[in-house]
């Protein structure tokens, strides 16, 4: 009887070896994906930067395979040549990732550190629970993008679907298109910046006072990423009446006191 070299279910890649297919010129790399799974484009790519040292490689044909790059936890260049798909760059602390082609739902999950720069559109949940870093999308995003953000900045430069920043806890989000219902609905802390309509504000979620700082940043990272002069835009915050969240309710309190 033959070993089988995969999944008979055909969930996932048995065989969790790099397949050294990558050209290496010095210090860059660049393999084709249109004939590997995602465990060995995740395999090939996790070998090129902790083995090889390798700190800016491509990816040819990412075919809009779910979670490629996800848990690169280094500073590297990454270029993926094409599309990802659902849960693509999660996890990742300190990487500078481009995406010529859209992605799929929850790009950038838990993302610590780095910059993602996205030129196509984005799904929903897009930078779910960041903590830190850039992630820039050139298209649209869709619902819940940044929900249960804790730090970093996302920009968006088209349209955000409904509840946008929803329970954001910090960071920042600029968004040049329309939002949908729903904005920084239960936030607890954080800016939002948005230069086109919104549909409605979510609980809590306020228009707030410009000022200089304010004025900095986005010029600040209009310029780091070449994005020229900024538009006039909307602030909005927290307006801090859902603050009590650190007190207990009274049929919390019996068990502790």
């Amino acid at each position: 009887m033959d070993t089988l070299t995969y999944d008979a279910r055909g969930l996932v890649e048995v065989d969790g070896s790099a397949p050294g297919v990558a050209q290496v010129d010095g210090a860059s790399a660049e393999f084709d994906a249109r004939e590997l799974t995602t465990r060995k484009i995740n395999a090939e790519l996790r070998r090129l930067v902790y083995q090889e040292g390798i700190h800016d490689i491509t990816i040819l044909n990412p075919g809009a395979r779910h979670s490629l790059g996800v848990g690169i936890l280094q500073r590297c260049r990454i270029t993926f040549d094409g599309s990802l798909g659902y849960f693509g760059l999660g996890l990742i602390d300190g990487p500078e990732v481009h995406v010529k082609g859209r992605v799929g739902w929850s790009a950038c999950e838990n993302m610590m550190s780095g910059v993602v720069i996205v030129d196509g559109n984005a799904g929903s949940l897009t930078a779910a629970a960041i903590r830190g870093g850039d992630v820039l999308v050139r298209g649209r995003v869709g619902a819940r993008t940044g929900i249960d953000q804790k730090g970093g900045t996302v920009i968006v430069l088209g349209a955000a679907g409904s509840m946008t920043a929803f329970m954001m806890q910090r960071g920042r989000q600029i968004i040049l298109g329309d939002v949908g219902p729903g904005l920084g609905d239960s936030m607890y802390d954080g800016e939002l910046y948005v230069g086109g309509k919104v549909k409605s504000l979510g609980v809590d979620c306020v228009p707030g006072e410009w000022t200089d700082k304010d004025t900095e940043f986005i010029e600040r990272k209009f310029r780091i990423y070449g994005l020229g002069t900024p538009p006039e835009l909307q602030k909005f915050v927290c307006g801090k009446q859902l603050y009590n969240y650190d007190n207990l309710e009274p049929s919390e309190r019996k068990l502790v006191l």
